[in-house]
């Protein structure tokens, strides 16, 4: 309708133009939220988490603990320059350059965080913006060269792609993903939770990745979704997103399974470790995973 009204350009185009406007046009829906809607089960992404987390218990304080830590490990990366050769400074159009995302709120508190209201599911829901991923914009690369070119063109590799796998689930549960695809991976690998050293979850929400520690602790669930004879177990926090994740730095929707992928290929070289999962949720009932080696 404003295209049509802008174009108009007699008065009597415009006139028509009025005579066509509708109360309902004056609240518009963004396009992002369509986006971030489901067709099929007609949930957006944030009450996709609120079901998980509700089916698996998950606090409102304990997604506001995890959403504070995410800020701090963030800030604490920021600091040490472990971000540096990563992530690279804009400049705007007057000169000014920014060396890091300015999403990060160190100085942050659970008590603040209590503050805000719950996003979708008023008013007892567990997803408030501050422990949801920030909508940003990116962009994230990385070579992917296979062994022949590496010898070929006198390349020096990070780390090794080992192995990658994909899963499809319900897509009101779908943030329940990583644990299908990085479960299934580590079967054809045959390996065991503690030959991973480090886990990137991306953090679409805080309930969402806690639904996820929590899946994996479950029993039942771990019988009837995952096919083991038990509970997969308990990933530590100190092996999952070290430096952060979406929830401080941002979720920048399309590239950010390679950056999740580029950095722990970096947290694992610069800890001198050897094995990583990259995993993440994806809208519409799918997960995916991909086991690296450092080089």
């Amino acid at each position: 309708w404003f295209g049509r009204f802008a174009l108009a350009r007699s008065a009597a185009e415009r006139m028509r133009a009025l005579a066509s406007f509708r109360p309902r046009m004056a609240k518009p829906v963004i396009g992002l939220e369509r986006g971030l809607t489901d067709p099929i089960t007609e949930l957006n992404m944030g009450q996709t988490a609120e079901k998980i987390g509700h089916l698996f218990g998950i606090t409102r304080p304990a997604a506001d603990a995890y959403a504070l830590e995410s800020h701090q490990r963030l800030a604490k990366a920021q600091r040490s320059g472990a971000l540096k050769g990563e992530v690279i400074p804009a400049v705007d159009r007057d000169g000014t350059v920014y060396e890091h995302d300015d999403g990060v709120r160190p100085d942050s508190s659970m008590e603040r965080l209590a503050k805000l209201k719950p996003a979708f599911e008023r008013p007892h829901g567990r997803v408030t913006a501050g422990n949801s991923s920030q909508i940003t914009d990116g962009a994230s690369w990385v070579i992917l060269a296979s062994a022949a070119a590496v010898r070929k063109h006198k390349l020096t590799p990070l780390a090794r792609l080992v192995d990658s796998e994909w899963s499809a689930l319900d897509p009101s549960i779908m943030g329940l993903g990583p644990t299908l695809c990085a479960t299934a991976l580590m079967r054809r690998q045959n390996l065991a939770r503690a030959d991973i050293d480090l886990w990137e979850l991306n953090e679409a929400f805080a309930a969402q990745v806690l639904a996820c520690l929590a899946a994996w602790e479950d029993e039942e669930y771990c019988r009837e979704a995952l096919g083991l004879d038990g509970a997969f177990g308990r990933i530590e926090r100190n092996r999952l997103n070290v430096d952060g994740g979406a929830i401080s730095l941002g979720h920048p929707v399309g590239t950010s399974g390679n950056r999740i992928v580029l950095h722990l290929v970096n947290a694992m070289r610069q800890r001198g470790l050897k094995r990583g999962i990259a995993t993440e949720c994806i809208g519409g009932g799918l997960g995916g995973a991909m086991l690296l080696e450092a080089v």
